[in-house]
């Protein structure tokens, strides 16, 4: 009987550690093959503890020159994917104006439309203007598909704002340049960084879109899928659990820098 009360006590809290196990598995997986040594091409079973991938992430020819590719066209779109995001969820929330509506539901397209879809529809689009695929095509249909998810995280946040902030500072004979920049962008910016963060990691990840738009570009997840044809090296793993770490750490940072604010205002 104690068991049971206490297990309904703990229910919700053993459920999210069970559903988080559940999504942390596969990176445990990859954690665990990148010390792996394989003795053919495919890594896919444990033969013996290795420190060699690690010593040479490098050492599988093209890999390294797929994710400088990826990290790129990650980074580019990344920026450019952020900032029209964050103005059109400015004027979304901000402004009334004809067919704001509209507009408004048509940013979700991106993210319901099938990605095969969005895919068919851009090399359609490339190849009626003449386009040569590559580094560009690649990098304009990432903007694309990641500015529905910029504009989705940022609206949030600049709907949540408390617009007596900003009049406050114009009460102060602050300027609109100086408001925004001390008032407004500072509320916005958690907002903003996740919005960031997330078309940072869709981009980077993105295969199908890709692969339609690359024409002899070749990115880290492209190179995955190929690799994947004729063996894996244990690389990749060192490359997946770099990422996984490097991601993790930055979202404890945020956390702790957030924490350390909220204590401060307290």
């Amino acid at each position: 009987m104690a068991f049971v009360n206490w297990l309904k006590r703990h229910l919700v809290v053993l459920a999210g550690l069970l559903t988080l196990g559940y999504l942390l598995l596969p990176n445990v997986v990859v954690t665990v093959f990148s010390f792996n040594k394989p003795k053919g091409r495919f890594n896919y079973q444990w033969q013996a503890f290795s420190m060699d991938a690690w010593k040479d992430p490098c050492g599988v020819a093209d890999m390294c020159g797929s994710l400088s590719i990826s990290l790129q066209i990650a980074v580019w779109a990344t920026i450019g994917a952020t900032a029209l995001g964050t103005m059109i969820a400015f004027a979304l929330v901000r402004y009334r104006f004809r067919a704001r509506g509209t507009v408004s539901s048509l940013i979700f397209l991106p993210m319901a439309m099938p990605e095969v879809v969005m895919a068919a529809s851009l090399l359609t689009l490339f190849l009626n203007m003449g386009a040569q695929l590559g580094f560009w095509t690649i990098l304009i249909s990432h903007i694309m598909f990641c500015l529905s998810f910029v504009v989705v995280a940022v609206k949030a946040r600049v709907m949540s704002m408390d617009p007596r902030l900003e009049q406050a500072a114009q009460d102060l004979y602050a300027g609109p340049v100086q408001t925004f920049l001390r008032v407004t962008l500072p509320i916005a910016a958690p907002g903003i960084a996740a919005g960031a963060m997330l078309a940072f990691a869709l981009s980077f990840d993105d295969f199908i879109i890709t692969n339609f738009n690359a024409g002899s570009t070749v990115t880290f997840p492209m190179f995955v899928w190929g690799s994947a044809q004729r063996g894996t090296p244990v690389q990749i793993n060192v490359i997946g659990t770099a990422m996984f770490v490097i991601a993790v750490l930055i979202v404890l940072v945020s956390m702790a820098i957030a924490n350390r604010r909220a204590r401060q205002k307290a």
